[in-house]
């Protein structure tokens, strides 16, 4: 029992290693060794000396805080609610199934965030591909590369189409039901004018981050197409809908403003190749930020 976590010196022979270049001079290479199913950090002598580590007792080895884990879990709560109180809705076993799935692609983007953000702490750099990342392509053996790439696609693809799908879903229905025949009643108070703005950066957030601007794009033109339609039939934004509306309609300015500043950086244009070209802010703060610190 007192051996347990220990590492045994025939144990760390068929260990992976890594090879770090510092300062254009070649570091040997270290075992990676894992105690207690924790990789331990591999820092190089620049580092070290500049006081960048924590003791070992002060290192956080979970960087999303508890709050911000039960944020993305337990967001799922006020969209019931949001769901329930509009006056169109889908059938409840759907919602139900919604939620769920909401939850689901919440929680493996969630697992992924917290392997990512450890990794920027090592020298993981967002604007490269996996296979790249200089701590990335010298892990040895090779194959572990292709596990980093699964890990990639849990996060970024399945998680992500997991969260939003439903996330924009219930939004979009919640919107269907924001409609009043009054003409006096389709106006917004001054207060909820000025949450439009950190409610068009959070949701800017979303779709550079999260990589969803098709999504995005689709469900403002169907809340935009539902707009028309219903004022073919005299029925008009009530408040709750103008501010869902003015809100999308801010983000999709500010995502534009934002290619189009990045719109001739190499770097990113290599990262995100394609037709469709929305940077994530991260990958521009690890190479245009964090590189000048």
């Amino acid at each position: 029992m007192l051996q347990m976590g220990k590492l045994r010196p025939e144990e760390g022979q068929n260990l992976p290693s890594i090879t770090q270049k510092v300062g254009g001079t070649t570091e040997s290479k270290r075992s990676l060794q894992l105690s207690a199913g924790v990789p331990s950090r591999v820092v190089s002598a620049q580092q070290a000396q500049r006081g960048r580590l924590l003791p070992h007792g002060l290192q956080h080895h979970h960087p999303l805080s508890p709050a911000q884990g039960g944020a993305h879990t337990l967001s799922g709560l006020p969209l019931t609610q949001l769901i329930e109180r509009s006056p169109r809705t889908l059938p409840r076993s759907l919602i139900y199934v919604s939620i769920i799935t909401f939850i689901m692609g919440a929680s493996i983007h969630l697992v992924g965030d917290s392997v990512n953000h450890r990794l920027i702490f090592s020298g993981y750099q967002n604007h490269l591909s996996v296979r790249e990342n200089p701590i990335i392509k010298n892990l040895k053996p090779e194959t572990l590369i292709d596990s980093f790439e699964l890990l990639y696609y849990y996060d970024e693809y399945l998680g992500h189409s997991m969260w939003y799908i439903p996330f924009f879903l219930i939004l979009f229905m919640y919107f269907s039901g924001c409609f009043t025949p009054t003409k006096a009643e389709s106006s917004m108070p001054g207060a909820a004018a000025l949450l439009v703005v950190p409610s068009g950066l959070y949701y800017w957030y979303l779709v550079t981050e999260g990589q969803i601007f098709i999504l995005f794009i689709f469900t403002f033109f169907a809340m935009l197409a539902l707009v028309l339609h219903q004022k073919h039939k005299r029925l008009f934004l009530d408040s709750n809908g103008l501010f869902l509306f003015y809100s999308f309609a801010f983000t999709l300015l500010l995502v534009a403003l934002w290619v189009a500043w990045l719109w001739n950086d190499p770097v990113l244009r290599k990262k995100y190749p394609g037709v469709i070209y929305v940077p994530e802010p991260w990958a521009f703060y690890t190479l245009h930020v964090s590189s000048r610190h």
